[in-house]
């Protein structure tokens, strides 16, 4: 009997937990590709780049709050100044937030290290109102 049950477990035990794997690509795809491009190009002296971006090395405290609230006026990426606006995404969970930005931060020649829920969160309550 209790070997029936261990199978038992082992059919059942995967439905127990969310499969998170490649969120933060499939997050991208939704909510960032339509403007920066599939492999994080940008879009000539309109949209900023995110492969090899500058910018998310020197504000990675802010980008969560960049993504949250969107952003209006200039920004310089690698010595090119855009000013188009950003829409935000309000209602991205800090757990997607998290999943995006390691995926934006690690891929398109960008290396950062992991950030945690934690962190994204406390970067969060730092967003000026």
């Amino acid at each position: 009997m209790p070997l029936r049950r261990f199978f038992f477990l082992l059919l059942f035990l995967p439905a127990c937990f969310t499969n998170k794997q490649n969120q933060g690509e499939k997050l991208y795809a939704e909510h960032c590709a339509s403007c920066h491009g599939d492999q994080g190009q940008g879009l000539a002296q309109l949209i900023p780049p995110l492969a090899g971006a500058d910018y998310l090395k020197e504000h990675r405290d802010y980008l969560p709050c960049l993504i949250r609230q969107g952003q209006t006026g200039p920004i310089t990426v690698n010595g090119i100044q855009y000013n188009q606006v950003m829409p935000g995404h309000a209602e991205l969970s800090p757990a997607k937030l998290t999943n995006l930005l390691n995926y934006i931060e690690n891929h398109f020649g960008n290396h950062a290290t992991p950030r945690t829920i934690a962190e994204v969160d406390e970067q969060l309550r730092a967003c000026p109102q």
